[in-house]
């Protein structure tokens, strides 16, 4: 356990394999990539893709529609950069392990669910250019070389990369959760699309544990039609501007009554540039509306 009472493993990553994918990410610059696009995708509450649903698994749709998120990207990414929703810090904090184990940081699930294995390699170079990046545009940034995968990553990656053979290098939030903070974040990383890096925030575009009964169907129905109409604007600056005023859309306290895993969001938003936003998957689950979007 860490200090916060959360569960920690090792990875399962031989060493030799390891580094070799995380050599192959710190050389992302080299060579000719397809430029990537950034994915801000909701992860799913706690473990429940791996979990036994007596009448149906309520995360099913979500859970193909991760699988088949590979699919759709112009070519395999040379690494992925994940900015979850579960890490917040003083400072924008990157993962610098060249072999990050496992933090179990969810509660009250079944046993077996503390057994997940996610042994994708960190990349330690890529992880010090993210760092470099946030210095050079005047953000706060710092390292951690002790920290496992959160559940905003392993769960989604689970699906999305089962063989767990792309580098991953996960990034904090900012404590404060100042959204033009985050925005500014994401444009940071921005010149990372273009070396083969996918950019992917992982949080909800609803989130509140207390409110996924049917009469809360309305109010994320409302904020989901304004977050839509606001990551999609194809005026770049009129949708970070929105993105980050985010407060004022209807019901946003009510779906976000703290905006950590929207955050995400923000960030992506900022790595997209001039590319347009496109909702790529919406779902009820069960009654809440819940939305990814993709940029470029």
């Amino acid at each position: 356990m860490d200090k916060a009472g959360n569960r920690q493993g090792s990875a399962t990553a031989g060493p030799s394999r390891a580094a070799e994918a995380a050599g192959r990410a710190d050389r992302a610059g080299a060579g000719k990539a397809a430029r990537q696009p950034a994915i801000f995708l909701p992860h799913g509450g706690g473990p429940c893709f791996f979990m036994d649903w007596p009448n149906g698994n309520p995360w099913a749709r979500l859970g193909d529609f991760l699988r088949a998120l590979p699919a759709t990207l112009p070519e395999r990414p040379r690494a992925i950069v994940a900015i979850s929703g579960h890490w917040e810090a003083p400072r924008f904090t990157v993962n610098t392990s060249a072999a990050p184990g496992m933090l179990f940081d969810y509660y009250g699930f079944p046993e077996h669910t503390y057994r997940l294995s996610y042994p994708a390699p960190g990349a330690p170079g890529l992880a010090a250019r993210v760092r470099n990046l946030l210095e050079a545009a005047g953000l706060p940034a710092a390292g951690d070389g002790g920290r496992g995968y959160d559940h905003g990553v392993f769960v989604p990656f689970l699906l999305i990369d089962p063989q767990a053979t792309i580098p991953v290098v996960q990034l904090s939030l900012q404590q404060g959760l100042d959204p033009a903070r985050h925005v500014a974040l994401g444009k940071a990383l921005a010149p990372l699309r273009d070396e083969g890096v996918l950019i992917v925030g992982s949080g909800m575009s609803y989130h509140n544990m207390r409110g996924f009964g049917p009469e809360f169907a309305p109010a994320s129905r409302r904020f989901d039609e304004w977050l839509t109409a606001a990551a999609t604007d194809r005026d770049a600056d009129r949708r970070d501007a929105a993105l980050v005023r985010w407060t004022q859309a209807p019901e946003a306290r009510t779906c976000h009554p703290r905006e950590e895993h929207l955050l995400p969001l923000m960030a992506v938003a900022g790595a997209a540039g001039g590319d347009a936003g496109t909702k790529v998957f919406e779902d009820r689950i069960p009654h809440a509306t819940v939305s990814a979007f993709r940029f470029g």
